[in-house]
């Protein structure tokens, strides 16, 4: 069987995952460090952007500097003791979906090449190398290593590089944060929005609420894209709304 593309790159928070929110650990991240949860919280978003450039020279640095802004000075040991809740806090986070592994086995099973582009802080490259959809995907990029986040065209290009596919032969499949499906569709690859009824509480950055593209409900729906089938459009079917602030 012939298909129309050679690719398909997914995001990972809230396609991969169900909808992202913090759990309560992350609130003794900010009691370890000696600052107020709800504040350090609403500073995270507020720097959500520089996290996904790797603005950090590592987790522990973030989270010592992050204090230090809001005039709290943690001693050595706090700031580990901090950053191993932060990785911790961030996988308890993590809910894949059902279908997602299902649907990257299908998608390996018909020959074609999976890639991961995702905007995220330092944490997940290692949490994510443990996570059971690790070992379906031929490429992974993210933003924190890269030094970019979406919809800078850097990541679509990295990743075309590393799956040895141009563009114009991938599908794209994100919940549309960080501007993530312009910039695909900028990149030259085909972006589809996935509108999971879930996404209501997801936490996000950048979004695009007017996406006037592509839209499937589910992820396995992946499958019926690259075998010839057609999605909804965003003005046939209602698609969640996303929050205006980041994950992690």
């Amino acid at each position: 069987m012939t298909f129309r593309y050679r690719a398909v790159i997914f995001d990972f928070f809230g396609t991969l995952t169900r909808a992202y929110q913090r759990g309560p650990l992350h609130a003794e991240v900010a009691r370890t460090l000696g600052c107020e949860p709800s504040a350090f919280a609403q500073l995270l978003n507020r720097t959500w952007a520089l996290r996904a450039r790797g603005g950090f020279a590592d987790i522990e640095g973030m989270l010592a500097r992050l204090a230090r802004m809001q005039g709290v000075h943690p001693d050595a040991g706090q700031v580990r003791t901090a950053a191993r809740l932060r990785r911790r806090a961030i996988r308890d986070d993590i809910r894949l979906r059902a279908e997602a592994v299902p649907t990257l086995r299908a998608l390996r099973a018909r020959g074609l090449r999976t890639g991961l582009v995702s905007d995220c802080s330092d944490e997940l490259p290692d949490i994510f190398a443990t996570l059971p959809v690790a070992p379906l995907f031929d490429a992974t990029v993210y933003s924190a290593r890269v030094g970019v986040a979406k919809p800078h065209p850097a990541l679509y290009a990295t990743v075309c590089a590393r799956l040895r596919v141009d563009p114009a032969d991938c599908l794209y499949i994100g919940d549309g944060g960080g501007c993530e499906l312009s910039g695909a569709t900028h990149a030259g690859m085909t972006a589809v929005q996935l509108a999971a009824p879930d996404l209501v509480e997801h936490l996000s950055f950048n979004a695009e609420p007017d996406w006037p593209g592509a839209v499937v409900t589910r992820l396995i729906d992946a499958l019926d894209l690259v075998d010839g089938g057609e999605p909804y459009w965003a003005d046939e079917r209602p698609r969640a709304r996303l929050a205006p602030v980041g994950p992690g």
